[in-house]
């Protein structure tokens, strides 16, 4: 994989994939379309951050490329890319306890803020690309 040169696009499944951290200079997308809702990417080499609906959804120290986002009631899915390890946060359902998993191993579990935002770090500078599951743990 690469970075998604055109900034987010939709995926044959219906997924989204967004960002490019090759870029040395701030870009962004706005208003594109997916699914009923409308998403804004901002990205390049320091940050790369989605949001839709103007809401947070998506934000990565330094910039990175994410592949087959999916968004689920009890969670989402994505695989990350990028040239240094990565702070990625999340937003999900506030005070709600999730578990992480990275290339299909558990990382803990953690809960979300107030705000329902959930941090971690993914190891990216050694590997091509990282799968992340972010699952809703039942109460």
């Amino acid at each position: 994989m690469s970075a998604v040169k055109e900034l987010i696009r939709t995926e044959e499944n219906g997924a989204i994939s967004f960002g490019d951290y090759e870029l040395t200079t701030k870009s962004k997308r706005s208003d594109y379309e997916h699914q009923g809702d409308m998403y804004k990417v901002k990205t390049f080499q320091e940050i790369t951050k989605l949001e839709r609906n103007g809401m947070f959804v998506y934000e990565s120290v330094p910039g990175t490329a994410v592949f087959h986002l999916v968004q689920e009631n009890d969670g989402l899915s994505f695989e990350v890319e990028g040239p240094k390890d990565a702070q990625v946060t999340v937003e999900l359902e506030a005070e709600t306890e999730y578990e992480i998993f990275l290339n299909g191993t558990g990382h803990g579990k953690m809960t979300t803020n107030l705000g329902g935002k959930l941090s971690f770090c993914v190891e990216l500078e050694n590997t091509d690309a990282v799968s992340v599951k972010i699952s809703k743990l039942e109460k």
